[in-house]
């Protein structure tokens, strides 16, 4: 492996590394995953989105979403309502379990890499997606998802 790549490569895990403690550290604070207390906070900030809403903030697939959600509204934490003008629009709030989940989470709350990412400046965001569009394009698998499923970070 060449330096350049060699020095990727420990930038990766120390990325990863650096999230994974992150996660824990919500885990154990609040009793719950970073993606609900994530979730939860952009209901706290938007009360009465819907599940596709929901998904676009957190650039995930609604189904993932709505899985999410079903966890944290067997768990108390978030609730559904249909809307008072029209009942097939089902509308998210966060119940006050939840509210006190979220006061108990370390920052940032929306997540380390979403955070970091939210405060690079456009033209470096840009360099990073096509720089990682192309490394993805490299590891394609035959038979893998084009689109893999949402992994918390």
């Amino acid at each position: 492996m060449n330096p350049s790549a060699h020095e990727t490569l420990r930038l990766f895990r120390s990325i990863y590394a650096a999230v994974r403690h992150h996660l824990q550290d919500v885990e154990r604070r609040c009793g719950a995953s970073g993606a609900q207390v994530w979730a939860m906070a952009v209901l706290a900030r938007q009360p009465g989105i819907r599940v596709t809403e929901l998904a676009a903030a957190m650039a995930i697939h609604p189904s993932t979403a709505s899985n999410l959600l079903a966890r944290a509204e067997k768990a108390g934490l978030v609730r559904r309502e249909r809307s008072a003008r029209d009942q097939r629009v089902v509308q998210l709030h966060l119940t006050a379990a939840g509210q006190a989940v979220l006061d108990k989470a370390p920052e940032p709350v929306d997540g380390l890499l979403p955070d970091a990412l939210s405060r690079l400046p456009d033209a470096v965001l840009m360099r990073l997606a096509d720089d990682l569009q192309t490394l993805a394009g490299m590891m394609t698998v035959e038979g893998a998802p084009a689109d893999p499923p949402c992994v918390e970070l």
